[in-house]
C-alpha cells in the first residue's frame, strides 16, 4: 500500500519545533508534526484548585482549542466540543504523570495547545509540544530558584496507529484517519509504560493479534519520538 505522503507504514511524519515561541509564557513552543501545526504554552498560576489548597501540592492542567480556519471549513469560534473536552483532560491526565506534583509546590501550571492547523493527529501534537513547553516552564522556575529541583519524571510521548486497507499504519494524517477501518491514540512514558490507550474500530471490529501489532507499532513510534526529546533536553532532564 502506497501513502499519500510516500512514506513507509512505519514511518513518522517530520517533526519541527520552535521553541520560546511566545514572548510572555513561561514555557512554549511551536509543535509540527507533518503539516499539523500547533502552538503550546505554558503559564504558572500562584493559585491551585480548591481541593488542592493548604496540601503543599501542585497542579498541571490543558486546555485545547482549533482555530477557526485551522480546518478546510471554518470552526465557530469559542465553541467548547465534546471532542475539545475531551482532548483537554486527555493531555492534562499525560502531563500530570510525568510530573511529582509535592515538588512543584501550591502552584498550577496551565498548558494552553491551540491547533493553527489540523492533518490529523491533533491531539498527538498537543501532548508533545504541551510537554516541551511544560519541561520549559518547570526549568524556568528551577533556574529561578523558585523550585529546589525539577519535578519532570520522565520523558513523554504520544502517537496514532491505524488499520488502513489491512495495513498497520503509524501517525495517521487526516485523510488517512477519515479513511481508516480502526485508529488509535497512544501515549506513552520513556520508561515503557502506557498512560493512554484509545482505541475504536470505525468501520470493523479487530483482532486480539491486531491490537497487539498495532501496540508494538505505536511503541516503535513513541520510541523515535522520546529518542528526540532526549536529543533536545539534554542540559534540563539530563538527571533523567
Amino acid at each position: 500500500m502506497k501513502r499519500s505522503d510516500s512514506r513507509q507504514l512505519d514511518q513518522l511524519r517530520k517533526i519541527n519545533i520552535e521553541r520560546n515561541f511566545i514572548k510572555y509564557a513561561e514555557g512554549s513552543c511551536l509543535f509540527e508534526l507533518g503539516s499539523t501545526k500547533v502552538i503550546c504554552t505554558a503559564t504558572v498560576d500562584k493559585n491551585v484548585p480548591q481541593f488542592l489548597k493548604n496540601s503543599g501540592q501542585g497542579w498541571v492542567t490543558s486546555e485545547y482549542a482549533m482555530l477557526p480556519r485551522s480546518t478546510q471549513t471554518r470552526i465557530p469560534r469559542d465553541r467548547i466540543s465534546g471532542r475539545s473536552m475531551e482532548i483537554r483532560r486527555l493531555v492534562g491526565r499525560s502531563l500530570r504523570s510525568i510530573v511529582a506534583l509535592s515538588k512543584l509546590g501550591e502552584r498550577t501550571i496551565w498548558v494552553d495547545c491551540d491547533v493553527i492547523q489540523a492533518d490529523g493527529g491533533t491531539r498527538i501534537a498537543s501532548v508533545i509540544g504541551g510537554y516541551i513547553a511544560l519541561v520549559d516552564s518547570i526549568y524556568r522556575l528551577h533556574s529561578q530558584g523558585v523550585i529546589s529541583q525539577m519535578c519532570i519524571t520522565d520523558f513523554l510521548g504520544a502517537i496514532s496507529v491505524g488499520m488502513l486497507k489491512g495495513k498497520a499504519v503509524l501517525d495517521l494524517s487526516f485523510p488517512e484517519d477519515s479513511g481508516a477501518d480502526v485508529d488509535m491514540n497512544i501515549v506513552m512514558k520513556g520508561c515503557g509504560e502506557f498512560i493512554e490507550i484509545q482505541g475504536t474500530g470505525e468501520h470493523t471490529s479487530f483482532s486480539r493479534a491486531e491490537l497487539n501489532n498495532l501496540l508494538d507499532l505505536a511503541q516503535k513510534g513513541i520510541a523515535e519520538i522520546i529518542a528526540w526529546e532526549k536529543n533536545i533536553f539534554k542540559e534540563e532532564l539530563g538527571y533523567l
